[in-house]
């Protein structure tokens, strides 16, 4: 179980129904209404009430390690975090890419697992020039960090500044990863936050009041380097926190979703995420 049964916010959410439950009690008991033919079912009202209250902490416990929707309200921003797949989500999704924006799915430079492997043969099966062409033709000299990098392992020489987008159709193409000399994507924790932030910043200029679904960045074959056993709910905090510092507001009734692999969800204790909603 990825709640613990004796968890902090568990027991808190608890002393609410007990608090009201027994302060229910006391006021039947204080002010002596209940009729005296019924009296003496009261003497086993607190055997009742033990039950009860068993019961109600374990359907909350239940209910917390089965949760995998939750709605979280950031400075007047809906942010719904939940188990899906992102390709079936309204308006517009988020596609992460390394920062040449490959499109050779051979499982040397992309993985046919990877998101952005997955997406390439999806919708562009047969028809990868059409792909290229579309990033060549709406690139802006301003993102671009090298354009006469040469790579010795293949791949595309253009490489673009991270966060860098593209808004195809309802798509949106952003360089996330970066990649070493052996094609591995791999980030810093500084670049990992700093992209981040720019990120939102720049969704914020082309949303256009749409929703917005993006993955657990950093959740797939990526490295953050010198933090090998960083787990996917401590990427999606960072996710949650940069969000809130950067200027990025979603306009009711656009919202951001962030979707979780069926496969994650169980590595994420969504119920703590929603109880630490107003400290985030």
């Amino acid at each position: 179980m990825k709640v613990n049964f004796l968890d902090k916010n568990i027991r808190n959410k608890f002393w609410i129904y007990f608090s009201v439950i027994s302060g229910i009690l006391s006021f039947i008991l204080l002010f002596n209404i209940v009729p005296d033919e019924y009296k003496d079912y009261l003497r086993y009202s607190g055997y009742i009430l033990f039950v009860v209250l068993i019961l109600i902490y374990l359907i909350i416990w239940c209910k917390a390690n089965k949760l995998t929707d939750i709605n979280i309200d950031i400075d007047g921003s809906t942010v719904n975090i939940k188990c899906g797949d992102l390709f079936s989500e309204p308006g517009l999704k988020t596609i992460p890419f390394n920062e040449f924006f490959d499109t050779i799915v051979d499982d040397k430079i992309i993985s046919n697992s990877s998101l952005n492997g997955i997406f390439i043969n999806r919708f562009f099966q047969n028809k990868i020039a059409d792909l290229d062409n579309f990033l060549i033709n709406n690139s802006d000299n301003s993102d671009i960090v090298d354009s006469q990098y040469r790579r010795a392992s293949g791949g595309k020489n253009v490489k673009f500044k991270l966060s860098t987008i593209f808004v195809y159709q309802d798509f949106i193409i952003t360089a996330f990863s970066k990649f070493d000399e052996h094609n591995r994507a791999t980030l810093t924790m500084p670049e990992y936050i700093e992209f981040l932030i720019n990120f939102w910043d720049r969704v914020n200029r082309v949303y256009a009041q749409k929703n917005v679904s993006v993955p657990i960045f950093g959740s797939g074959i990526t490295r953050i380097k010198e933090h090998k056993n960083i787990g996917d709910e401590d990427l999606l905090k960072i996710m949650l926190w940069t969000f809130r510092l950067s200027e990025m507001k979603f306009a009711y009734p656009a919202k951001l979703t962030i979707v979780i692999h069926e496969k994650k969800i169980g590595q994420i204790n969504l119920f703590n995420l929603k109880s630490m909603e107003l400290g985030l």
